[in-house]
């Protein structure tokens, strides 16, 4: 496929941090050899999806440009990032490439009226005059159920989580762009509000023709609103392809004990289990082989010295010795 038709283009990225001070230093790498890509004229919410310190994040602000590869490349519409000028990152990528972030709270600095970060949006990006702003402002905030009638002249703390996080999105669609990259957008809300914004993206893709990079731990909104899921583990992507298939047919080992993790909203099925996943572990980012192979009930000698490969099976990709040359087992 030639390059112009892709939107995003994530070939081979790395992300080496080195972590203590003196003597005592180490090398983390939070991203390792990660590959994907976003179509052009085919909207899709493509999800990251895993336990905390797996690489999603980080991936995140690396594709926003926050922080540099150590190799590596991301290209958008053609043009790679990092041989961007700062002209064309600030009125080109910027304007085409959207963040929306975890905390709303965050966002918006308490003393400053909400509205007037709306202004400035539209105002700095040469989207509109400032006699003529409003019109824009109002017709992103109705694209998320809100007014700017009802939104003018007050503060963050006038308003709920949901309400903040979804004019947040709106500030984000003033400069009409073609990727929103959402990091954990639904953490800070309650499950109501969770499926409203869900449905509010779902809704973007269909009729703004808007792609997602949706950044989560949750797997239950990752299957409602997804098209296609990534699962990161220890800054390897495990397991990629359709979400149907993922997280109905896992095949790699991690991407099962995650999905298992999710207890079910039966009562006649009342979860039992418990979610063995840990949080950051050093030594597993450190691991000769694969990152999961010292919690894998599958573990073979070749998993603790030899990273897997990216295998195709069954529409999806997987990174795991199970389904290499040399071996028979498989995930049940």
């Amino acid at each position: 496929m030639e390059q112009n038709n892709k939107l995003l283009d994530v070939k081979n990225l790395i992300k080496v941090f080195v972590i203590g001070s003196g003597f005592v230093r180490s090398k983390i790498t939070a991203v390792e050899n990660v590959s994907f890509e976003l179509q052009m004229n085919k909207p899709e919410i493509f999800t990251l999806a895993g336990e905390s310190g797996s690489g999603k994040t980080t991936l995140a602000r690396m594709i926003l440009g926050f922080i540099p590869p150590t190799s590596g490349s991301i290209s958008y519409k053609g043009k790679e990032i990092s041989k961007l000028n700062g002209r064309e990152i600030e009125l080109w990528f910027m304007k085409e490439v959207q963040p929306v972030f975890q905390n709303p709270f965050e966002t918006f600095n308490p003393l400053k009226k909400v509205d007037s970060y709306l202004y400035e949006t539209a105002i700095n990006y040469g989207i509109a005059s400032k006699k003529d702003a409003h019109k824009f402002i109002d017709e992103s905030l109705n694209l998320v159920g809100l007014s700017l009638q009802e939104v003018a002249g007050r503060y963050p703390h006038e308003f709920s989580g949901g309400q903040l996080q979804r004019i947040s999105i709106a500030r984000a669609l003033i400069t009409k762009p073609s990727l929103l990259i959402a990091d954990e957008p639904v953490s800070m809300v309650d499950a109501s509000l969770k499926m409203s914004i869900c449905n509010l993206f779902k809704e973007l893709k269909e009729r703004q023709g808007v792609s997602i990079i949706y950044i989560t731990h949750d797997l239950a909104t990752a299957y409602y609103v997804s098209d296609r899921i990534a699962i990161m583990f220890r800054g390897n992507i495990v397991e990629l392809g359709p979400v149907e298939k993922i997280l109905t047919d896992p095949k790699h080992p991690y991407t099962k004990v995650l999905r298992d993790s999710v207890p079910e909203p039966d009562p006649e099925r009342r979860w039992q289990g418990r979610i063995e996943l840990s949080s950051f572990e050093e030594r597993e980012y450190q691991s000769k082989g694969c990152r999961f192979a010292g919690r894998c009930p599958y573990v073979m000698d070749i998993c603790k010295n030899k990273l897997p490969e990216d295998i195709l099976l069954d529409g999806r990709m997987v990174k795991c010795h199970l389904y290499g040359s040399d071996s028979n087992k498989t995930v049940s």
